[in-house]
């Protein structure tokens, strides 16, 4: 049966009733991908969002807007692994645009892939003025500040390579345990978003579409274990402060000239379509700081259905106590279609739902 999704937000001093798009003013957005991982971006047609900041617009996003994420992302407009972008008025005076993430659990705080897809957005949709032959986008994120580099050739965007926020690796090497007494070893990095990063042959599984099922449950279980022992801490803001999810590599950490293979497990066992961006700084970081990577190498970072990014190395940092790296991202995000998204008074199912 389907989940009810569609519980009353409600404010600190008085419950509201959420109010829905209808025909005559419906939501309007445009879809894209990025190595198959989707990014509905929300053009028009979502309320304004205040806030002095953009972790103020997050909270403010999550506690009296929560309806609307569940209207684009679940069914039947969306689906289980649906991703979104809100974009909301800049506070930072160097951003051209500012944005919210969402997905099938809440407002996450980077997203590589998203920025990927922004960058062409941004310039296609007159955001941000073209220049040949490459363009800049500086996108604020609830994690910093992210520029984005845009490929420009004969008016059209092409590829899009960021700069990550500072990335740093957490923890090295944690002996834990699975539900069952399953002992495992996993890195905890930082790229914007905090995950528990492990070699899946500790487990016998290989990063494969037929296997996707099970490394699923995997990083559910690992996710639970890191939770219960680990105490996250982020020198900038508390707010950045959890873990969003495990990715599961092939162990191949050491550069070389192939491509190394993860996925990534987010949100509410959200499955990557896309190796990941914000996973592919916090790899990256973990490696840098391992001595397996030298900056200026460049790595090819490949998903689970085989997708690709480029990823280096560009500086070396600090964030609060931790050494850092800024890492490097590159790929192309493709667009998929425009939508317009509205409510009918008698749709019972039609707020949004999620099956299982």
């Amino acid at each position: 049966m389907p989940h009810d999704k569609t519980a009353p937000t409600s404010r600190n001093d008085s419950q509201i009733v959420p109010a829905y798009p209808g025909p005559s003013n419906p939501i309007e957005v445009v879809d894209m991908h990025t190595g198959g991982e989707p990014l509905r971006i929300i053009t028009s047609g979502y309320p304004d969002i205040p806030g002095t900041n953009i972790l103020a617009k997050r909270r403010y996003a999550k506690d009296h807007l929560d309806h609307l994420r569940r209207f684009l992302m679940f069914e039947p407009r969306g689906h289980y692994d649906m991703y979104g972008a809100i974009l909301v008025e800049p506070s930072l005076p160097d951003a051209n645009l500012a944005v919210l993430f969402i997905h099938n659990e809440g407002y996450s705080t980077m997203c590589g892939h998203a920025i990927l897809a922004l960058g062409r957005y941004a310039i296609d949709y007159g955001l941000v003025k073209a220049v040949e032959p490459v363009t800049t986008v500086n996108i604020e994120c609830p994690c910093g500040l992210v520029r984005a580099e845009v490929e420009v050739s004969n008016g059209k965007t092409g590829k899009v390579r960021f700069s990550s926020v500072p990335s740093f690796m957490f923890a090295n090497d944690v002996s834990l345990q699975l539900a069952d007494g399953t002992a495992f070893k996993t890195d905890i990095g930082y790229g914007g978003a905090f995950y528990a990063i492990l070699d899946a042959g500790q487990f016998d599984i290989a990063i494969t579409p037929e296997n996707v099922g099970r490394l699923t449950r995997l990083a559910e279980e690992i996710c639970q274990a890191v939770n219960d022992s680990v105490t996250l801490a982020h020198p900038d803001h508390d707010d950045l402060a959890f873990l969003y999810g495990a990715i599961l590599t092939d162990g191949r950490d050491a550069f070389e000239a192939s491509a190394t293979r993860n996925i990534c497990v987010f949100a509410k066992n959200q499955v990557d379509r896309s190796p990941t961006g914000s996973g592919v700084s916090a790899r990256l970081a973990i490696q840098h700081a391992k001595g397996l990577i030298a900056p200026g190498d460049i790595r090819v970072f490949e998903s689970v259905i085989g997708s690709s990014f480029e990823g280096s190395v560009e500086a070396t940092t600090s964030c609060g106590p931790h050494e850092a790296i800024i890492a490097s991202v590159k790929g192309k995000a493709h667009y998929s279609g425009k939508a317009s998204f509205w409510y009918e008074e008698d749709d019972e199912v039609g707020r949004g739902f999620i099956v299982g």
